[in-house]
C-alpha cells in the first residue's frame, strides 16, 4: 500500500545511490563505459527504500537510525549483486567460464572486487550520512502524514 514513508524513503536511497554511483564512475577506470550502472542502481535504492525502509516506520528515532543503515546495507548488498550478476552474464557470454558452478561463485568474487570501490572516505562518508538521513526523514513522514 502506498505510503508517505514508503515515498520518502524511496527517494532518499534513489538519490544516495546516485550520489554513490557518480562518485563510484568518477574514482573508476578513466574511459570505462559504465552504460546503465546508475540507472540500475537508483532503481535498486527505490526498491530498497519503498520494500525495506517504508515499512519499518513508527519505531522511534533509534529505530530510524537502524532502519536508515538498514537500508542502506541493503541497497549494496543488491547493488553489488545485481552488478556482479551483470558482469558474470557478460564474461559467460564471451566463454569464460568451464562450468555454470563456476560462473555462479565468479558472481560472489566480482561482488567483493567492486566493494574495494566502496572503500574510498567519502563514497563511505555519503553512505552514512545518506543512511542517517533516510531513516530520519522517514520516520518524521510517518510521523506527519499518517
Amino acid at each position: 500500500m502506498p505510503s508517505a514513508p514508503r515515498l520518502v524513503a524511496a527517494i532518499c536511497l534513489l538519490v544516495v545511490a546516485f550520489l554513490v554511483s557518480s562518485m563510484i564512475i568518477d574514482n573508476g577506470e578513466e574511459g570505462k563505459d559504465y552504460g546503465w550502472f546508475t540507472v540500475v542502481n537508483m532503481v535498486i535504492g527505490v526498491v530498497c527504500g519503498w520494500k525495506i525502509m517504508g515499512k519499518r516506520v513508527g519505531r522511534g528515532w533509534t529505530g530510524a537510525i537502524n532502519n536508515g543503515i538498514t537500508g542502506v546495507a541493503s541497497l549494496v548488498f543488491w547493488g553489488l549483486f545485481v552488478q556482479g550478476c551483470y558482469e558474470m552474464f557478460r564474461l559467460a557470454m564471451r566463454h569464460r567460464y568451464n562450468g555454470p558452478f563456476e560462473a555462479l561463485i565468479d558472481i560472489f568474487k566480482i561482488g567483493i572486487d567492486y566493494s574495494q570501490l566502496l572503500l574510498a572516505p567519502e563514497i563511505l562518508w555519503t553512505l552514512v550520512i545518506g543512511a542517517l538521513i533516510a531513516g530520519l526523514a522517514t520516520e518524521e513522514a510517518g510521523r506527519r502524514w499518517r
